[in-house]
């Protein structure tokens, strides 16, 4: 055992010439022969040192001040490019088929390049021109040699290299381009929100089952690189003080943000027509309200009157859907107004105005059939403990998720040295909840899904299906001809305000609208990742192509004929307007 501790010391011993050394419980070394004992100590090796808990500091001369390590010359579209790359590889692990990438993508992002004056044009944004290695790399080069001119990123890189504030200093040749606000709105250089807009009519042109919120649930979940994604930037492209003005993310931009966005950017490329977008089509709201019944959990049945909804308010035509200069010039918004179809829907077969829609619930449980009946009251509690459990595990999962980067941008020296000390206070913290705690700090990633519950008979399901359900409870045979029993329709004023003067009276209104009604806007609303003002004003647009208002519509499709009638009663009661549905196509 002394020979392991005594790590093979063989030098004999000073007074009697022995090699023969044991270790004391001291961890001194001595002679076994004359127990002779030396200067020499064994080394022990703490195994319950934790890093960070202490730290050594070494005096020495010379330079203090340690010089960054440099890689090469690069631009920030280069590190864009890179990005969408990465974008785009986890859109096709998640199943978006391989020709998005290739055939769609690209072609875009070169289209964009041409439009913001960074490639394929004479009238570059500085005095470099920039061409594509091919139509499959994932870099940008400077390419001088195109028309003769000096190259300039020797010139940019002396002029970094000269600069002694630090602070001023930037791993990017153009980085000063991208901070001019002036070239930033005329040229429309790309940021983190335009790369995934970029994505978003990527997605469109594909025709792929991706709606703008699923998007935005993906990145939400991780599943898509958007917070610091720039750490998956390759190593020699140095990102260095003021690059974190442009690849730093805060936050996830919201639905609006983004539509808005997506529509700049549209009309920013010039795109032409897109692929017609068709009821076969999972973008068109015939087949994407199937899934949103489905998650909500209402029966099957409902899906012919959303169907009959959509022709009467003429929203079934595909060049609604389908972006084209001529016709359709403002992006759809997919997702959010197909669920406001089926919230008009749900409210002419239910009323949904506190008083209808729980006379139905009792009718339809005094019926002999009841077990095989839609009873509203039924799945309104199924769905509220699935949607309160839902909003509770999503509140937990934001709180616990990590939004620092692994890699830090700094934009100067002085605050690198206090990001770094907090860093390290942050990990010895996580490091020791970990040690108390049974469950991990970060968030875990979860399997994806395109529906946020889950209705079964199964373990872990949010409740049974109600999908089997019959609507016989809410629909009555007139003339041999199925109806809503529900004859009256209540709606808030149709008249249409100036975009630039208001923009949302939810706030004003809500106090005075029904409870039911605003709970399935709340309920939709959770299921798009939205908030309720947004999708409200989404069910006011599809209400004014149903029942017509005096104020312009959208859309080229002619004004529906309906009779309308006005409740002086109901609009005391709610400050709302009612209408007479009675001569709806019925159901076929």
């Amino acid at each position: 055992m002394d020979d392991e501790h005594t790590a093979g010391y063989r030098e004999p011993c000073t007074q009697c010439a022995a090699v023969d050394w044991g270790v004391s419980d001291e961890g001194r070394f001595y002679c076994r022969s004359c127990h002779n004992v030396i200067e020499r100590t064994r080394e022990v090796v703490d195994l319950t040192f934790t890093p960070g808990s202490s730290r050594i500091t070494t005096i020495s001369r010379g330079r203090r001040t340690k010089r960054p390590e440099q890689g090469r010359l690069w631009m920030i579209c280069e590190g864009f490019q890179f990005i969408l790359r990465n974008q785009a590889n986890a859109l096709l692990k998640l199943g978006v088929r391989p020709h998005f990438k290739d055939e769609v993508l690209w072609p875009l992002w070169r289209l964009y390049l041409q439009r913001s004056g960074q490639a394929y044009t004479n009238n570059p944004v500085r005095s470099c021109v920039f061409k594509m290695r091919g139509p499959d790399s994932d870099s940008v080069m400077s390419a001088s040699e195109t028309d003769g001119e000096t190259n300039p990123s020797s010139t940019v890189g002396s002029n970094a290299e000269s600069s002694s504030d630090w602070s001023l200093r930037s791993g990017s040749v153009d980085v000063t381009t991208y901070l001019t606000a002036r070239l930033r709105r005329g040229r429309g250089l790309m940021n983190m929100k335009k790369c995934l807009a970029l994505i978003h009519l990527a997605l469109i042109w594909s025709c792929e089952p991706l709606t703008l919120s699923d998007l935005l649930r993906l990145v939400n979940e991780g599943h898509i690189p958007y917070v610091n994604a720039y750490e998956e930037l390759p190593d020699e492209m140095k990102l260095d003080g003021r690059d974190g003005l442009i690849f730093r993310v805060e936050s996830i931009p919201s639905h609006r943000v983004m539509h808005r966005e997506a529509q700049t950017l549209l009309l920013f490329l010039q795109l032409p027509a897109f692929p017609p977008i068709s009821r076969q089509s999972l973008l068109h709201p015939a087949l994407l309200s199937l899934r949103y019944l489905t998650d909500a959990n209402l029966p099957d049945e409902l899906h012919p009157w959303v169907c009959q909804l959509m022709e009467l308010a003429g929203m079934a035509d595909e060049t609604l859907h389908t972006l084209d200069a001529a016709s359709c010039r403002v992006l759809p918004r997919y997702d959010v107004q197909t669920a406001a179809i089926i919230v008009i829907t749900m409210k002419l077969m239910f009323g949904l105005d506190d008083h209808t829609e729980w006379d139905l619930s009792n009718e339809a449980g005094d019926h002999d059939d009841s077990g095989n009946m839609f009873n509203l009251r039924r799945w309104y509690r199924l769905t509220q403990a699935a949607l309160t459990r839902a909003q509770q595990r999503r509140a937990r999962d934001i709180a616990r998720k990590q939004w620092k980067a692994k890699k830090p941008l700094y934009p100067s020296r002085l605050e690198k040295a206090v990001m770094m000390k907090k860093k390290r206070t942050a990990e010895l913290v996580q490091a020791c909840f970990e040690k108390l705690s049974s469950c991990p700090a970060g968030v875990q990633r979860s399997n994806m899904s395109s529906f946020r519950f889950c209705w079964g008979d199964e373990d872990g399901a949010d409740g049974p299906s109600l999908h089997h359900k019959k609507l016989d409870g809410v629909v009555t045979l007139k003339k041999k001809v199925l109806s809503p029993s529900n004859s009256m329709y209540w709606h808030p004023a149709l008249t249409r305000c100036h975009p630039r003067v208001c923009r949302s009276h939810y706030s004003e209104v809500e106090a005075i609208l029904p409870r039911s009604f605003v709970w399935l806007l709340e309920l939709f609303s959770f299921l798009l990742d939205v908030k309720p003002a947004y999708l409200y004003e989404e069910v006011l647009r599809v209400e004014r192509r149903v029942f017509g208002s005096k104020a312009p519509r959208d859309g080229h499709t002619r004004r529906p004929e309906t009779r309308t009638k006005t409740s002086t009663s109901a609009r005391r009661r709610t400050g709302n307007g009612r209408n007479d549905v009675k001569n709806l196509p019925p159901k076929s």
